[in-house]
C-alpha cells in the first residue's frame, strides 16, 4: 500500500480523499494555489505546497509544478480527484514515467474513452448500445447537412474531446446547421483545444442513467448500481439519485450488463462511470464513459455503505475487485449546493461566507469544504457543498433532503438553495416522471432565497 499520496486538486474532492486516506494510514500532501491558501485541504493534509497563482492554468494544470511537489514531497502515489487532469493521458503517462502511481486507469484506457470516436466504436465492437450517429467526425459543413438529412432532424453535434456540455449544440433543422456547427466548434477549440465535431441523433426527452463500475489489472469488473442524473441544467447535473425512479430489476441487468461489457473491452482499471441515455421506450444507448470519479459518487456509496475512494486507491495498489454486482436495497439523493443564483440564470455568487450552519441528523451527510469566514473565490467551479440524504424509500429520502436542506444557512453569499428547495416540491420531481428536459420550463425566477415551507 502507497505511504504517501500528493493530492492535484481542491476543495470538497481534495478534502475527501485525505479523510480516506488518514483512515487508512496513509500520509497526505494538498497542493494548493494562493487564493486557496486558507482552505480546509491545506489545513488537513499532513503537508502543503503551493504550485501557483490563482489561475488554474498556473497551478492546479500546472503539471511541472505538480510534479515539483511530488519530488520535494517525496509521495509515491498521487490521487487527481475529479476535473483537472483527472482524466488527463499525457498526465497520467508523466507520472508513470517518473515512477509515481497516478491512482486511475492508464493513459491507454483514458485516451480510448476520452475521445467519443473511439469510444464509440470499441463500445460497438463490445456489443453496447450506442447511438446512431457518424462514423467519425464531420470536418466539412456540407458533409454534415447531407449526413443529418439522412439520419433526420433533430440531429445534436459533440465535441470528440468534450464533456460537461461544452461544444455540444442540437440543430432542430438543416437551416440551422451550419451557424451551431461554427458555434460548437469554436466553443470547443476554446475548451478542449480540438475542435473535432460529430454528429448524433437527439434522444428526445431522455433520461440520463450512470452506472457506476469497478474493474481491476485482472480484467474482471462489476457495477456498482445506477445513478439517475436527469435533472440537470445546460447539461450540467445539479441533482443525483439512486435507484432511479425508472429503473426495474430486468432494465437494471441489462443496462449493467453493458457497463461491464464496456469495462471488460478495455480492461479498466479503477472506479469510473459509464453513462447511458434511455428514450421514453425505455431503449438505451450508451453516451460517454467517465475515467475517474464522479462528484455525485456518495450516492453509490450511501447505498452501499461502502468507501469509492478506498477502493479507488487500493485497485490502484493492485489488490482485486471483490463482490458482486450490486442491486440497490435503499434510495439516496445528493443535491448539489452552488454559490450561484438560480433566481438570475445562475450567475456565480463568489464571495466571503459569513455565516455556515450545514445539516445533521441521521441519514444526512454533508461533503463540504467550506465554513463561516471562508472566502469562495471566482477562479473556479462554484460548488461549495453536496447534501446527500438516505433512508428506507424515495418519499422518505425527499421528506429528508427537505428537512436537510431548511437547516443548511448559507449567508454572505447566494447559493442553489432555493431551487432545491423549489424542486423537492415539484409534482414532477415527486412522480419520477421527469427527464432531462424538465427544467427548461421551470420558473426560475420565482425563487426567492430562503423562502422554505415547513415540510
Amino acid at each position: 500500500m502507497f505511504k504517501k499520496i500528493l493530492i492535484a486538486n481542491r476543495g470538497e474532492i481534495a478534502l475527501r480523499i485525505i479523510r480516506t486516506c488518514r483512515e487508512m494510514g496513509i500520509k497526505t500532501v494538498a497542493v494548493y494555489s494562493t487564493i486557496d491558501k486558507d482552505s480546509l485541504h491545506v489545513r488537513f493534509a499532513d503537508e502543503a505546497v503551493c504550485i501557483g497563482p490563482a489561475p488554474s492554468s498556473e497551478s492546479y494544470l500546472n503539471v511541472p509544478n505538480i510534479m515539483a511537489a511530488i519530488e520535494i514531497t517525496n509521495a509515491d502515489a498521487i490521487h487527481p480527484g475529479y476535473g483537472f487532469l483527472a482524466e488527463n493521458a499525457a498526465f497520467a503517462e508523466v507520472c508513470t514515467e517518473y515512477g509515481i502511481k497516478f491512482i486511475g486507469p492508464k493513459p491507454g484506457q483514458i485516451r480510448k474513452m476520452g475521445d467519443k470516436i473511439t469510444a464509440k466504436e470499441t463500445m460497438k465492437k463490445a456489443g453496447v448500445p450506442v447511438i446512431p450517429g457518424s462514423d467519425g467526425l464531420i470536418t466539412d459543413i456540407s458533409e454534415g447537412k447531407k449526413m443529418g438529412k439522412k439520419m433526420g432532424y433533430p440531429i445534436i453535434l459533440k465535441a470528440t474531446a468534450g464533456g460537461g456540455g461544452r461544444g455540444m449544440r442540437i440543430v432542430w433543422k438543416e437551416s440551422e446547421f451550419e451557424k451551431a456547427f461554427n458555434s460548437a466548434a469554436q466553443e470547443a477549440k476554446a475548451a478542449f483545444s480540438n475542435d473535432g465535431l460529430y454528429i448524433e441523433k437527439y434522444i428526445e426527452d431522455p433520461r440520463h442513467i450512470e452506472f457506476q463500475i469497478a474493474g481491476d489489472r485482472k480484467g474482471n469488473a462489476v457495477h456498482l448500481s445506477e445513478r439517475d442524473c436527469s435533472i440537470q441544467r445546460r447539461h450540467q447535473k445539479l441533482v443525483e439519485e439512486c435507484p432511479s425512479p425508472i429503473m426495474d430489476n430486468k432494465l437494471r441487468r441489462k443496462m449493467g450488463s453493458a457497463a461491464v461489457k464496456a469495462a471488460k473491452a478495455i480492461k479498466y482499471e479503477s472506479v469510473g462511470t459509464v453513462e447511458f441515455l434511455v428514450d421514453k421506450h425505455r431503449n438505451f444507448y450508451f453516451m460517454e464513459m467517465n475515467t475517474r470519479i464522479q462528484v455525485e459518487h456518495p450516492v453509490t456509496e450511501e447505498v452501499m455503505d461502502f468507501d469509492l475512494i478506498k477502493e479507488q486507491i487500493k485497485l490502484a495498489a493492485g489488490e482485486l475487485v471483490e463482490g458482486k454486482n450490486y442491486f440497490p436495497k435503499m434510495h439516496a439523493i445528493e443535491c448539489r449546493i452552488n454559490a450561484e443564483d438560480p433566481s438570475n440564470n445562475f450567475i456565480p455568487s463568489p464571495g466571503k461566507i459569513t455565516t455556515l450552519h450545514t445539516s445533521k441528523g441521521h441519514g444526512v451527510r454533508v461533503d463540504t469544504h467550506v465554513y463561516a469566514g471562508y472566502t469562495v473565490p471566482p477562479n473556479y467551479d462554484s460548488l461549495i457543498a453536496k447534501v446527500i440524504c438516505k433512508a428506507q424509500t424515495r418519499e422518505e429520502t425527499i421528506f429528508k433532503m427537505q428537512r436537510a436542506l431548511g437547516e443548511f444557512i448559507v449567508e454572505g453569499i447566494k447559493t442553489t438553495i432555493p431551487f432545491h428547495q423549489a424542486l423537492l416540491k415539484s409534482d414532477a420531481f415527486r412522480s419520477g416522471n421527469y427527464t432531462t428536459k424538465y427544467l427548461e420550463s421551470f420558473d426560475f425566477a420565482s425563487l426567492k432565497e430562503r423562502a422554505v415551507e415547513t415540510v
